[in-house]
């Protein structure tokens, strides 16, 4: 295991049961705002920054999924949790299907949003990498926010905006693209019948990322899978829909 001590927050219910929460490429723990309040009354929230990202440790790159993946074991360790759901979007998503393939008794249920199991091509992730080394991560952060939330959001929402821009733009280059890269060599496509964890995919209609024949594919592929299709929403859906992600969410854990 080649793990480093990610920074994290716990909150919510002390009995409650464990749900991780898992950010998307360019975010913070703090991208789940807008769902924690109802997430707390029902459980355990652990939210975590990923390598890279917030204030976790920046070690050189490029960085695997499954080192990903032992990053979180390795917290679920420290924190002497055994099995816990997990919820992620976008790399989060990525790290929560490999996590339930590779490691099943460590994830109770699982949901996955705006994510895939194949992005391509590569190239575009590797470029991206170069750009960031180079230029740093607000060198992108404009662009990645026109894709986070509608065009429609943005322009009632420019507080939104400008805060996010402000997230991307302050992730360490090196932790910024290090991920690309593991979006760049990852295939999670043979993982996805081995995931036996009952399963919700949500999509944001309007998701020019992943868009949701991305987790369709995914719903369909795993054991126990089932889609959720969200008008109105882009690739950050938890934070443009919560009104209708969290209580999905919710329900999906609740069993």
């Amino acid at each position: 295991m080649n793990a480093v001590d990610v920074h994290h927050v716990v909150s919510g219910r002390t009995d409650g049961p464990v749900v991780v929460l898992s950010n998307s490429l360019g975010a913070t723990h703090a991208m789940w705002d807008e769902n924690l309040d109802d997430l707390e009354r029902h459980f355990r929230v652990v939210r975590y920054d990923t390598r890279g990202h917030g204030a976790s440790p920046v070690p050189a790159g490029p960085y695997s999924i499954d080192e990903l993946v032992d990053d979180v074991v390795a917290l679920l360790d420290r924190l002497g949790v055994e099995r816990a759901h997990f919820v992620g979007l976008s790399l989060g998503g990525m790290t929560g299907m490999r996590l339930a393939a590779r490691n099943p008794d460590r994830v109770d249920r699982l949901v996955l949003l705006c994510t895939g199991a194949y992005l391509a091509p590569s190239s575009a992730w590797r470029d991206r990498a170069a750009t960031v080394r180079t230029e740093g991560a607000q060198a992108v952060a404009e662009a990645v926010v026109a894709r986070w939330f509608t065009p429609g959001f943005l322009e009632t929402s420019p507080e939104v905006k400008a805060s996010c821009e402000a997230m991307v733009a302050e992730t360490p280059a090196e932790g910024y693209a290090g991920c690309c890269e593991v979006i760049a060599a990852m295939d999670l496509r043979d993982d996805l019948p081995a995931i036996t964890a009952p399963t919700l995919a949500i999509a944001g209609v309007d998701d020019p990322a992943t868009p949701p024949p991305h987790l369709k594919e995914i719903a369909k592929t795993v054991e126990d899978g089932r889609l959720l299709v969200v008008p109105d929403s882009a690739h950050l859906a938890s934070a443009e829909r919560p009104e209708t992600i969290t209580p999905a969410i919710i329900d999906h854990l609740q069993g």
